[in-house]
C-alpha cells in the first residue's frame, strides 16, 4: 500500500489530484469511503479542531486505521486548520499522515517561525519512533514522517453558506498570495506543501464564487517547487478546480458541500418519515446525499469527468 507522499508525487506528475473530504460523523466517514471505493482512488479524510474535539482526535485515526487495515483501501487522515504548535503537536502524536498548521492570519515572520517549528516536530517524531520500532505499527497510521503543510493567504474561516465574501479575504488579485512570499515562506520553514490564497474562500457564496485564479496558481507552483492544496473548493467551477489542478494543486478541499448534502438529505428523510425513530433508517439518505457529492467531486478531481 503506498503512503500519501507517493500518492501526492504521483498526482503531480499526472496532473491529477487527490480529494480530501472534511467529516465529523461516521456517516460522513462512509460516505467518503465508499465513493473513493466505488472510484478505486486513494482519499483523504480531513478532521479541523472543532470536528477534532467533537469525533475525538484518537478515535478517528483508530477508525481510519481499520478501514485501511480490514478494507485494504488506501484512504488518509489529516489534521485540517490547526491553529498552534500544541494542537499540531497532538496530531502529529496520534499518528495522523499530515498535519495543516494555519497561520494566514499571522505576520509571514511568525507564520514562518510557527510552520517551521511543527516541521522540525514531525521529523523528531519520526525518528524516536523508528529508534523505538513504531513506525509503521499495527497501532499507527503507516506514514514513516507526517506531512507538514503550511498556508499563506486569509481565505476565510466558516466551512457554511454565505451572503458575502468574508471580510479580509485575498481574493482580488493584488491581495492574493504573492510569488515571491510563498518562495521565501517555503525555503525558510521547510514545510512539505503550501496551500496559498487564489480566489479561492472558505464556505459558499450565494450567487456564486468567485472565480479561481489559475495564473496565480502556476506562478506560485514555480516558485515555491513543491505540491499545493486547494481549500475551499466548495462552489467552484469544475473548469476552475481542474485549470489549478493542471497548475500546480495536488490534494483538493471539499467540505461545506458536504455540510449543505448532509442537512438538506436529513430534512427531507425525516419529512418523508416523520414516525421513524431509528437514526441510521433516517440518517442513510444524508450519507447517500454526501456520498454523492463526493463522487461527483473525486471525478472532477482525479479527471474522470
Amino acid at each position: 500500500m503506498k503512503t500519501l507522499r507517493e500518492h501526492i508525487s504521483e498526482a503531480v506528475t499526472s496532473r491529477k489530484a487527490i480529494g480530501h473530504f472534511n467529516i465529523c460523523t461516521m456517516d460522513g466517514v462512509w460516505a467518503v469511503v465508499d465513493a473513493a471505493k466505488e472510484l478505486k482512488v486513494p482519499v483523504i479524510i480531513g478532521v479541523s479542531e472543532g470536528e477534532r474535539d467533537y469525533v475525538g482526535l484518537n478515535e478517528i485515526a483508530a477508525v481510519v486505521r481499520t478501514i485501511r487495515e480490514e478494507r485494504g483501501q488506501e484512504v488518509f487522515l489529516n489534521a485540517d486548520h490547526t491553529y498552534s504548535f500544541e494542537r499540531v503537536k497532538e496530531a502529529i502524536d496520534a499518528g495522523y499522515d499530515s498535519v495543516i498548521f494555519d497561520g494566514a492570519k499571522l505576520s509571514l515572520e511568525e507564520n514562518i517561525k510557527i510552520t517551521k517549528q511543527c516541521v522540525e516536530y514531525a521529523k523528531e517524531h519520526a525518528a524516536r519512533s523508528r529508534e523505538l520500532g513504531t513506525t509503521p505499527s499495527s497501532t499507527a497510521i503507516p506514514s514513516s514522517l507526517p506531512i507538514i503543510e503550511g498556508e499563506l493567504g486569509f481565505i476565510g474561516t466558516s466551512s457554511k453558506v454565505l451572503d458575502d465574501i468574508p471580510e479580509g479575504a485575498a481574493v482580488g488579485e493584488a491581495m492574493m498570495t504573492k510569488p515571491e512570499e510563498a518562495a521565501r515562506f517555503v525555503a525558510e520553514s521547510g514545510v512539505d506543501m503550501l496551500a496559498p490564497a487564489v480566489g479561492n474562500i472558505h464556505g459558499i457564496i450565494r450567487g456564486g464564487d468567485p472565480a479561481l485564479n489559475a495564473k496565480r496558481v502556476k506562478e506560485i507552483s514555480g516558485a515555491v517547487k513543491i505540491p499545493l492544496v486547494l481549500h475551499g473548493a466548495s462552489g467552484n467551477s469544475a473548469s476552475d478546480i481542474r485549470k489549478c489542478i493542471e497548475a500546480g494543486v495536488a490534494i483538493v478541499h471539499v467540505n461545506t458541500e458536504l455540510r449543505v448534502a448532509f442537512r438538506s438529505g436529513l430534512v427531507k428523510s425525516l419529512q418523508e418519515n416523520p414516525e421513524e425513530i431509528a437514526a441510521y433508517k433516517y440518517l442513510k439518505p444524508a450519507k447517500l446525499a454526501m456520498q454523492k457529492i463526493v463522487e461527483e467531486k473525486l471525478r472532477i478531481i482525479s479527471n474522470r469527468v
